[in-house]
């Protein structure tokens, strides 16, 4: 197997979050963990995927503190595998690959679910860019990247 690139020293943000988790089994595995799956076998009958792809990416994925091993929560001696901040911190990335998906899809009434909201059961609004002053972006196009102003370094004090 082809040992692949890692891009966690890239100067590039979005390398460097393709980095964690920027393999579509990550990715399912993360949904399904928001979804409230937490137990191997769980993960395993959503997705189909071969046990030895399935130990890597959850290790991948707790070594990366995107989730965490916990006690089952029923009290048997399993360990469950459960989202923690960082992991939790990536659901607008997976609204905004629905969304998109939603919009762009060849076969959009193939799409079985809808994203809504818990209280009032209607659909969540599209995800939007905003400014700082909260004026809305209408894309790439009102955008620009502009460089970081430089972090100050400590300098060292000898005696």
């Amino acid at each position: 197997m082809v040992k692949r690139t890692s891009l966690a020293r890239a100067e590039c943000p979005i390398a460097r979050a393709l980095d964690v988790i920027g393999d579509w089994w990550s990715l399912l595995i993360i949904r399904d963990a928001l979804l409230g799956r937490r137990r191997f076998g769980e993960f395993q009958k959503s997705l189909g995927l071969a046990k030895n792809i399935l130990t890597t990416r959850l290790r991948t994925l707790v070594d990366r503190g995107i989730l965490q091993m916990a006690p089952a929560s029923d009290g048997s001696a399993y360990q469950e595998y459960v989202p923690t901040p960082k992991g939790r911190g990536i659901f607008p990335i997976l609204v905004a690959l629905r969304q998109w998906s939603e919009e762009f899809d060849e076969h959009p009434q193939e799409i079985t679910t809808l994203l809504v909201d818990r209280d009032s059961r209607r659909p969540v609004r599209k995800l939007e860019l905003h400014a700082s002053d909260g004026r809305m972006l209408g894309g790439f196009g009102d955008t620009t990247l502009m460089a970081r102003p430089a972090a100050k370094r400590r300098r060292r004090v000898s005696n």
